[in-house]
This record gives C-alpha cells, structure tokens and sequence, in this order.
C-alpha cells in the first residue's frame, strides 16, 4: 500500500485538492497505476492494495501549481515529483510532502 499526506507548511494546514498521480516504472517508461486527489486533511490513503504492489520504482506526481493557484500564491515548483523504490516483503510505504511556494521536504513516513 502506498499513501501520501501533503501539509502546507506556509499556511499551516492539509494540502486539500492537491492531485496526485501514482506511476510504476516500467521497460523504462512511466505507466500510471492510480490518481486520486487528497481528502480535507491532505491525505491519501491508498492508491492501491498491499497485493498489488509489485517491487520496483515507482513515483508520486504532486499537481502542487493548480493548488497554489487556487490558494491564490505563485509557486516555483508547478509539480513536485517523488521517485522511490519498494521491495519484497514490505507491504506500506508513507510518502509524506510537506510543501511551500519556494520548496519541499520529503521522507519516508510510517
């Protein structure tokens, strides 16, 4: 299972409304798996189920423009994308984003 959570750090709440496209890897081409959009609290909670999820590289497509345009804000990253890779034998992988107009933090959550 992979799930996200975006916070805006600038104004201190969930990135509400931020569209977010899973990707897998793949004969070294991208091919979408999921999109889905986070909730009231800036949360996803599965792009897929645990069995589904094949190791590899996969990445999260953030549409962090199109959220900071309706939040009325400029922004210098229109996307944000994250690039990781799971393995055999684990079955969740939290990607938290924390975000602001002029930069991001990631890591790998619980």
């Amino acid at each position: 299972m992979i799930t996200t959570h975006v916070l805006d750090t600038t104004h201190g709440r969930p990135a509400a409304g931020v569209h977010v496209v899973l990707e897998h890897s793949q004969d070294a081409a991208w091919r979408v798996i999921s999109t889905r959009e986070t909730d009231a609290d800036g949360r996803v909670t599965s792009f897929t189920n645990a069995s589904s999820l094949a190791p590899g590289v996969y990445r999260l497509v953030f549409d962090t423009g199109n959220y900071f345009e309706r939040a009325g804000s400029k922004t210098f990253y229109p996307q944000v994308i994250i690039v990781f890779e799971t393995v055999a034998g684990e079955s969740h992988y939290h990607v938290p984003l924390l975000l602001g107009p002029f930069g991001y933090t990631t890591y790998r959550g619980s």
